[in-house]
């Protein structure tokens, strides 16, 4: 009897429990609860398969007010989703102690995403390589007696099963995963761990099936997948990072094909060119992904940002994380970039329906000509058509009608008959010139300053109680634990009278620079560089008679965040001989060093700003320039705006920079990149690489570092540097954008924009379309030329050619003072100035604030 009592009670209370949970299901954050499965074809979301653009972004690579507009930009260029990596070193600093604020609050992040109605890729790992310090791991993990990363080592696995659950348990605390009513609706263990699993033998076998199993128990109720993992267990899913994924296979027949990662462009490391990839090539790899199967994508990077502090990986990645992506790492779209992949996203979603209603009907066309046909019924149907050459554009005949296909491109035809789009026809607008920035808040050349410069010499050599002796050179991060780039080695020589004073100082060093110092007297630099940090130096010095100090200064620029074993790959000084002028060698390897860690400045706390007033910075009429281990103070103006704002480094060696006690990162503008293999108009046909596409060939990586609006007040603001080589303060700029220049070339045989196709109705609009759109706030405030015609030149040198037709009047009328217009491309409607030829429209706009 009481049992039967109890059991109604128990009953009603699960009634009532469901009736909460769904009625929460349904009202959490306005958005439906929802689940994800996946099948062969794609991932099934209540319900329904989807095809898929997604496009990362890293929150802490950008500010939390700015996280808005640029996961906005994300959406209304064609994204699905947003996919983020989990920074398991700045989340947790300190074993146990977490954090989650500020650039790093990635609850905040998650549910802005959901705010602007996207989904969420969250790869959690915990390893990100990312091109970001340790790999995202931290140091403190290194230091745990026994641990040995990334394979079946417990001491790891119950580190890493820890910081999952944490992230895991986060997100659902606050409803964010779909079943939940959240945006998540996919999950990553582990990173690209099939690159390296060889060095790890067996141990990364069992490794690869513990980390699938644990990613599983964790109950998120949407699919794992793992990265470059061909034997990821069931029912992960193994996905294909790379340039080009249209020929990746998933391990089993039940798994879709998705790409977790097709690079925009590549990182920038210091003392190497910059590179790019043509938006020609970018959109070619998506289709022929598409064309082949594929039914998830994501832009690696979408947007880049930057790598304040030292987040940047190692070795001397740079600040800069631009990676040539839609949208710069100042939060500005990238054109034509942006557009171009709008428009193609907006093409393939056009055929969503077939490509998940079907598997693609391939169909030769002729030599690297082929088409690849996705039906819903026996005569309805898209077709994607190829020429995968990389030299000549060919005519194909298609379903008896005939199709022009440039070299290296893919036409999609959304019913199998009409072209909405080819990779290789760019008709959005483009930028014109390379410059992202065309305000400078300087007078004569100097930074607008609200105080002279003020200076600290930086102690050479042993400067604290804090430092301690040793027999050996001891190796850097295990040494200053990264809590500093920087480790003095101090040792003395005595030198008897007669003997010579001479002598050849050999140094060689794990990486990643150093600077040496004679007596307190600088006489050399050694450094490596991205691909191998290691280095050898080799200098004549003089000593004099009786004691003499070595003193150097390693640098560490990023710890290592890639390859096999990166975790121990080590940095710093590890041998050090002197030869006389009779070749005697004396190896000072194994005698006794005197170790400091950190600078007397960074102990000092000379970036904060309580000490700006501080007694310990020096001033007068002569400011010092070009002296290595220098701090420099300036309290400057900001200049009016919302915009982000550049710091122009040119004038300086390498160092670190601060704005009001934040440090917007590491610069290094006197190593310059080679100077050949660059070129400004790269061809994009045929398969890319890092290395294809170069500028800036001869010069720094980078010479603008970001400062985020949001760290800057109206009127006074504290710049410091640390200076570690030599440069010149006083040339330095602020700058800020508040102006681009756009451009915009379509052909009267382009197709009309894709957006305005409509199934059974063909194409709303009937011509292809002149469009001209400003950022957002922004208007177009001049037309600089216009004409319908066969205009001769390229964007910012047009002329009117033989055939031309003055549009100018017609599109001042239509664009000016708004933030975007569009010109039907008709020659009924803007008259046709030379029957029987084909023309293109041309016009160069101003776009200002």
């Amino acid at each position: 009897m009481t049992s039967g009592i109890m059991g109604r009670k128990n009953s009603c209370l699960e009634l009532v429990l469901l009736v909460v949970l769904v009625f929460q299901c349904f009202w959490v954050e306005r958005v439906w609860c929802v689940t994800v499965t996946y099948d062969h074809k794609a991932l099934v979301i209540d319900g329904e398969r989807r095809v898929l653009q997604s496009g990362s972004i890293h929150y802490p690579r950008t500010t939390p007010e700015v996280w808005p507009e640029i996961i906005r930009k994300s959406k209304e260029g064609g994204l699905d989703v947003i996919e983020t990596y989990v920074f398991w070193n700045y989340h947790e600093p300190v074993r146990g102690q977490y954090y989650f604020e500020g650039r790093f609050d990635l609850v905040r992040f998650v549910k802005t995403v959901q705010e602007a109605g996207l989904f969420v890729h969250l790869r959690i790992g915990p390893y990100a390589c990312a091109e970001w310090n340790y790999g995202g791991f931290p140091l403190w993990l290194h230091f745990i007696p026994g641990v040995q990363f990334r394979t079946s080592n417990d001491i790891f696995k119950n580190a890493m099963k820890s910081f999952l659950t944490k992230i895991v348990d986060l997100m659902k605390d606050d409803n964010l995963f779909a079943s939940q009513g959240g945006p998540i609706i996919l999950a990553q263990v582990e990173n690209e761990y099939g690159n390296v699993q060889w060095a790890y033998g067996v141990g990364g076998e069992l490794y690869v099936k513990w980390a699938a199993e644990t990613a599983i128990s964790l109950n998120t109720t949407v699919p794992w997948v793992m990265c470059v993992q061909e034997d990821a267990p069931d029912p992960v899913i193994n996905t294909c990072n790379g340039f080009y994924c249209d020929q990746f296979t998933p391990n089993s027949p039940s798994k879709p094909k998705m790409w977790t990662e097709n690079y925009s462009g590549w990182f920038l490391a210091f003392g190497y060119a910059v590179p790019y990839r043509p938006v020609e090539d970018l959109a070619f790899a998506v289709a022929r992904f598409f064309e082949y199967g594929g039914s998830f994508q994501n832009y690696y990077m979408y947007f880049g940002g930057t790598n304040f502090g030292r987040t940047a990986g190692g070795p001397l990645v740079a600040t800069s994380y631009d990676y040539d992506a839609p949208i710069d790492e100042y939060g500005f779209i990238r054109q034509p970039k942006w557009g171009h992949l709008r428009d193609l996203h907006s093409a393939i979603k056009q055929c969503e329906e077939y490509l998940v209603s079907s598997d693609p009907v391939h169909q030769q066309l002729g030599n690297k000509l082929e088409a690849h046909v996705y039906y819903k019924h026996s005569n309805d149907c898209v077709a994607f058509l190829a020429n995968y050459d990389s030299g000549s554009n060919a005519n194909v005949t298609f379903n008896g009608n005939t199709y022009f296909l440039p070299a290296w491109s893919v036409s999609i035809l959304a019913d199998c008959k009409n072209v909405i789009f080819n990779t290789a026809k760019v008709v959005t607008q483009r930028h014109i010139g390379d410059a992202l920035f065309s305000r400078s808040t300087t007078v004569d050349g100097n930074l607008v300053a609200a105080s002279p410069w003020s200076w600290y010499k930086e102690e050479v050599g042993i400067w604290g109680n804090n430092s301690f002796t040793k027999p050996g050179l001891l190796e850097q991060i295990n040494t200053t634990k990264d809590t500093s780039d920087f480790l003095w080695y101090s040792t003395s020589l005595y030198v008897e009278a007669g003997q010579d004073k001479e002598h050849l100082l050999n140094i060689e060093s794990l990486g990643h620079a150093a600077l040496v110092f004679v007596n307190k007297r600088f006489v050399a630099f050694g450094y490596g560089n991205h691909d191998d940090a290691s280095f050898s130096l080799t200098q004549k010095i003089s000593l004099e008679e009786g004691n003499n100090t070595l003193d150097v200064l390693s640098m560490l620029i990023g710890v290592q965040n890639y390859g096999p074993w990166f975790d121990v790959q080590g940095a710093g000084i590890h041998s050090v001989f002197l030869v006389d002028l009779h070749k005697s060698k004396k190896d000072l390897s194994s005698g006794k060093w005197t170790y400091q860690v950190g600078l007397e400045g960074e102990y000092l706390g000379l970036d904060n700003v309580s000490l700006a007033n501080s007694s310990l910075w020096s001033q007068g009429t002569s400011l010092p320039v070009n002296k290595s281990l220098i701090w420099y103070k300036a309290t400057i103006l900001a200049p009016e705006g919302n915009g982000p704002l550049a710091l122009n480094l040119a004038s300086m060696g390498k160092g670190q920079a601060w704005i009001n006690g934040q440090s917007i990162g590491r610069y290094w503008s006197a190593y310059l990149s080679p100077s050949a293999g660059c070129t400004d108009n790269c061809d994009y046909r045929g398969a890319y690489n890092s290395f294809k596409c170069q500028k800036k060939c001869g010069q720094p990586a980078q010479t603008l570092y970001h400062i985020p609006r949001t760290w800057v007040h109206p009127g006074e603001n504290l710049l410091v540097l640390h200076e570690e080589l030599g440069g010149d303060p006083s040339q330095i700029s602020l700058l800020t954008r508040t102006g681009q220049d756009i451009c915009s070339i379509v052909s009267e045989d382009d197709p009309p924009p894709a957006d305005s196709w409509k199934p059974n109705l063909e194409f709303m609009s009937q011509s292809p379309e002149v469009r001209l759109t400003c950022e957002h706030g922004w208007h177009i405030a001049g037309i600089n030329f216009a004409s319908f015609g066969t205009p001769e030149g390229k964007c910012g040198t047009f002329t009117p050619g033989n055939c031309h037709a003055d549009m100018l009047t017609i599109v001042q009328k239509a664009c000016i003072g708004h933030e975007g217009c569009s010109i039907p491309i008709s020659a009924a409607k803007l008259g046709d100035p030379c029957p029987g030829v084909v023309k293109r429209f041309v016009v160069e706009a101003l776009c200002s604030e």
